[in-house]
């Protein structure tokens, strides 16, 4: 039975995942995008690792993590082949600094009954034999995830039917284009760091954060990643995440510039040069892509996922999370549709949570 018509503004991982869980409860779905699959999903790292960005005072972040963490199995396995990768992270150490960075992450974890495993250089390269010698000792992370995000985007797009269109705003029973009106039972918000200009409630909520990646493929003798790769070299954080082709995809730049989309020249100097020293063979690699996305990141890094108003609701604001958090993200959002009880480590991402 059709419940009613939805329309889904934005079409990353977070619209399109919505979209198909939307219309799997029931609804028919619309999406609208000028330019879809374009945006920080397609340039993302790939990387499905709560506990490796969790930090005190972030709690509520990494419980919503891991809940979606959990979910991301059977999402994937519903969805098909989009690369889902399981064997874990590895976190790396370059200097001391940066090893007392780690072991202040792992006591944390450790506090509040989360456990990883502290290791030193050499058992880090005998888990990861890509890693230089001068990492001084390490975290392993065996519970984390990857995916590939394009193949992801991919498998998602073919399941939504899009309007290529610009949304000027959206109102409660209508989402307003260029020259026309798309009439709904219900909007969702889900335009990422643009969510902030379609909805006065999400101008102070949602802010663009600029980050930069590099897609990297092995060139002749280069040896191949075995898992994602993350470290911090004198206190800079860099990640290296592998796909299924032997293709690598570099990150983990981070910039305020509102919704500037060129790749920098420090940028990509910065991430080759802070790789190489924690990888010395990524030197053999070629360099097949550089691309800058804009997140949308909120004052607490937790995503909004919340009724704004009767009829218009939002799913933006993830930040670094967003293919980790779809799977969450998508059930929330059916589940206020839908008039249910939300998933309890959502509710930290209610609007009514933040005062």
């Amino acid at each position: 039975m059709v419940k009613g018509k939805i329309v889904v503004v934005g079409a990353g991982v977070i619209g399109l995942s919505v979209a198909w869980r939307a219309m799997n409860s029931g609804w028919r779905t619309l999406v609208v995008d000028p330019q879809p699959c374009s945006g920080a999903s397609w340039v993302a790292g790939g990387m499905l690792a709560p506990t490796t960005e969790a930090w005190p005072g972030e709690e509520p972040l990494l419980e919503l993590g891991e809940a979606s963490l959990r979910a991301w199995p059977e999402f994937a396995a519903e969805l098909g082949d989009v690369g889902l990768r399981r064997e874990g992270t590895v976190v790396a150490a370059f200097d001391s600094a940066d090893a007392d960075q780690l072991v202040i992450l792992a006591e944390h974890l450790a506090s509040i009954g989360r456990k990883v495993d502290r290791l030193t250089g050499p058992e880090l390269r005998r888990m990861e034999p890509t890693l230089s010698t001068s990492v001084r000792s390490g975290l392993s992370v065996p519970g984390d995830l990857a995916v590939d995000n394009r193949k992801l985007l991919e498998v998602l797009r073919s399941k939504a039917e899009f309007l290529h269109a610009e949304v000027k705003a959206v109102r409660r029973g209508a989402v307003e284009l260029e020259d026309s009106t798309v009439d709904c039972d219900a909007v969702v918000v889900a335009a990422g760091a643009w969510s902030r200009n379609l909805h006065p409630r999400l101008n102070s909520l949602i802010r663009p954060v600029k980050g930069e990646i590099l897609r990297l493929k092995p060139g002749r003798g280069a040896l191949p990643l075995g898992r994602t790769i993350r470290a911090l070299v004198e206190s800079r954080p860099v990640y290296l995440v592998p796909r299924d082709t032997g293709e690598v995809v570099l990150g983990a730049t981070q910039y305020e510039a509102g919704y500037d989309t060129e790749v920098a020249v420090k940028g990509v100097r910065d991430l080759l040069l802070d790789a190489e020293r924690v990888v010395p063979g990524i030197s053999e690699y070629i360099l097949v892509e550089s691309a800058a996305g804009v997140r949308a990141s909120s004052l607490d890094n937790l995503p909004v996922i919340d009724w704004l108003e009767p009829g218009v609701l939002v799913a933006s604001g993830h930040h670094r999370n967003g293919l980790l958090l779809a799977p969450i993200t998508a059930d929330t959002v059916v589940a206020l549709l839908n008039g249910e009880p939300i998933p309890e480590a959502a509710l930290a991402a209610r609007l009514e949570s933040r005062g």
